[in-house]
């Protein structure tokens, strides 16, 4: 791997590329393989997925039985290395003191960032969701539609391999015929709440996730994504070959060894190294992106983290993906003259109108799920089937009182079992020892469903950071300072979840546990805690009225482009990995055909 230190890089490299994972990754891969010379620069260490993989340990085998801990907040096992909600030296600050206004900032020091650890659930934005404003006037419409960006989420389903089928859909659109993977078949709960779904006009259809089930054709495929270019076909041959089906070893939060479940470490950047165009600096800390004499990017300073010196690198062009909130933040610390108030922000939008997913949950326990035969639903390390938002027609008709929507994930069967199988049990029985607590596991076992939502926000005015006057990281460069308030969009949004999720478990013959939250305060998670923050750099046609242009370019910098989740103009219900790709792909070509007419 052509790992460099601050002291070995090249003069000038055609693009800088700042992160490592979904949409760096996706920028390396598409630069690197139209003969682009591209250094990546990752605030984590090097991570290798195949050799540091805990893809065959149990819970058992792990410290404290693998339960969440403040540097391990998911579990010891998690693929998260060096990050989470908190990381030494890298504080943030909140605006606010208040419980419900905290913003919680989850980061992976790693290459391949988030890419290493999320759930994979790849469902494509939909044309409502491009176009929102014009739909209820809330919020930004995005100045792209969705036959714009169709087309790459065609080549991202292709190149990372996602599952799933085509439904017909309102506004969960089709992927054309060939580039989906077969899904995996439903577990006994996934049927079940199937069954009783479909009494309430829920629909409960295969989910989209990035796990390969089959292997990737590796015949026709490179051909498909890089026509008349055979050095990019051997080289995505060459990756595909190395990837292997899912064989249910594990949750695909712990990352995969084999290949299976799309990581940036996996898939964008085995093929993009062997190209010999790729540099990775690894542990350096990008401060601010410089500018020379004409006001264009020249490149950008960072802190070497094993050393504490400061280093700097230059090209051509700039390209910021180190996820949404780190992105805008090196924009506001990449101030001059010309810039006071930070680099790109002659709109003064620079940080606004941040969002994340609305997320609550509900559980229960059915019955008609207990004393269940032996058998095995490990699976594809995650869900199954979903219920995307069905409600499209009642909402425009005013018959809801929120706007948007939500897709409902959930987890049922006989998965691992953990503490909360044995707390679950106890609150049905009360307690136990001996052979008749052995009983009552068995009967329980399984028998446990939970549902949880994942909503879309309004972009709000009073969502958005900055840098904090007075709090530095340990390398001395200002942090982030958030500002967050749900607003009542959201909260009658979780009131309206809680309800449908009680009606299913009740549909389904269950019983409740817990109770059901009536006006969404007490069941809705704090922001950010679903890990799904984009905004920051808002993309619109306007530049006095936005960050960037339709091409994820920046107004007023034109050789500095944002690959991440910063330009999102809205935050749908749909997981936003995927569309990150997919705007990342369509950015790299825009900047490609630029780089030929001399543009940049």
């Amino acid at each position: 791997m052509p790992l460099v230190d601050a002291a070995n890089l090249k003069s000038e490299y055609d693009v800088i590329v700042v992160g490592s994972g979904a949409g760096g990754g996706q920028a390396a891969y598409t630069l690197t393989m139209e003969g682009v010379q591209v250094l990546m620069i990752e605030a984590g260490r090097n991570y290798d997925p195949v050799r540091e993989t805990a893809m065959f340990q149990t819970n058992a085998q792990a410290p404290l039985r693998g339960i969440p801990t403040p540097d391990k907040p998911r579990g010891f096992h998690d693929a998260t290395v060096d990050g989470g909600w908190q990381v030494p030296g890298e504080p943030y600050t909140n605006a606010s003191t208040k419980p419900e206004e905290q913003f919680q900032w989850w980061r992976a020091r790693m290459l391949g960032g988030r890419s290493n650890h999320w759930g994979r659930i790849s469902l494509r934005n939909g044309p409502y969701d491009f176009k929102p404003r014009s739909r209820d006037g809330l919020g930004f419409d995005w100045p792209l539609t969705y036959e714009d960006i169709a087309p790459y989420y065609d080549k991202v389903e292709l190149l990372v391999g996602v599952y799933g089928d085509s439904e017909g859909l309102e506004n969960s659109p089709d992927s054309p015929p060939g580039i989906l993977q077969p899904p995996p078949k439903a577990r006994i709960g996934e049927l079940w709440t199937q069954k009783s779904a479909r009494q309430l006009g829920m629909p409960v259809v295969p989910i989209h996730r990035a796990v390969l089930t089959t292997r990737q054709d590796e015949r026709t495929i490179p051909a498909r994504l890089h026509p008349g270019n055979p050095t990019a076909q051997r080289l995505l041959a060459a990756s595909m070959r190395a990837r292997a089906a899912c064989f249910w070893a594990t949750h695909c939060h712990r990352g995969c060894s084999i290949g299976a479940a799309y990581q940036s470490t996996t898939v964008h950047l085995p093929p993009a190294l062997a190209s010999g165009r790729l540099d990775l600096l690894t542990d350096a800390m990008v401060r601010e992106v410089t500018l020379d004499a004409r006001g264009r990017a020249s490149g950008v300073l960072f802190i070497d983290k094993r050393t504490g010196r400061e280093g700097r690198a230059r090209g051509r062009v700039v390209v910021l993906a180190a996820s949404a909130a780190e992105t805008v933040r090196v924009l506001l610390n990449s101030k001059s003259a010309a810039s006071p108030d930070g680099l790109a922000n002659s709109s003064g939008l620079v940080g606004r109108y941040i969002m994340d997913t609305v997320g609550a949950s509900l559980g229960g326990q059915v019955p008609a799920l207990e004393n269940m035969p032996l058998h095995n639903e490990d699976g594809a390390g995650g869900p199954h089937v979903y219920i995307p938002w069905w409600l499209y027609g009642p909402q425009l008709r005013g018959q809801l009182d929120f706007p948007r929507g939500y897709h409902v994930e959930f987890g049922t069967g006989r998965h691992m079992p953990t503490m909360g199988i044995a707390a679950g049990t106890e609150s049905m029985t009360g307690g136990g020892y001996g052979r008749k607590f052995k009983e009552d596991m068995r009967r329980y076992y399984g028998s446990f469903v939970g549902y949880t939502g994942r909503g879309e926000m309004i972009p709000s005015d009073q969502c958005f950071c900055e840098l904090d006057p007075v709090v530095k990281d340990r390398w001395g460069i200002p942090v982030l300072r958030f500002h967050w308030r749900w607003s009542d969009y959201e909260l009658r949004q979780v009131a309206h979840m809680q309800r449908s999720f009680a009606d299913l478990i009740v549909a389904m013959g269950g019983k409740v546990r817990g109770t059901p939250d009536p006006v969404g305060r007490r069941a809705i998670v704090a922001g950010g805690a679903v890990i799904h923050e984009v905004g920051g750099a808002l993309m619109g046609d306007d530049p006095k009225k936005s960050v960037t242009n339709r091409w994820s370019q920046t107004w007023d910098v034109k050789n500095l482009f944002l690959t991440d989740g910063a330009p999102f103009a809205s935050n749908a219900d749909k997981n936003p990995t995927l569309t990150i790709m997919a705007l990342a792909w369509r950015a790299c070509d825009h900047l490609l055909a630029e780089m030929k007419k001399g543009n940049l």
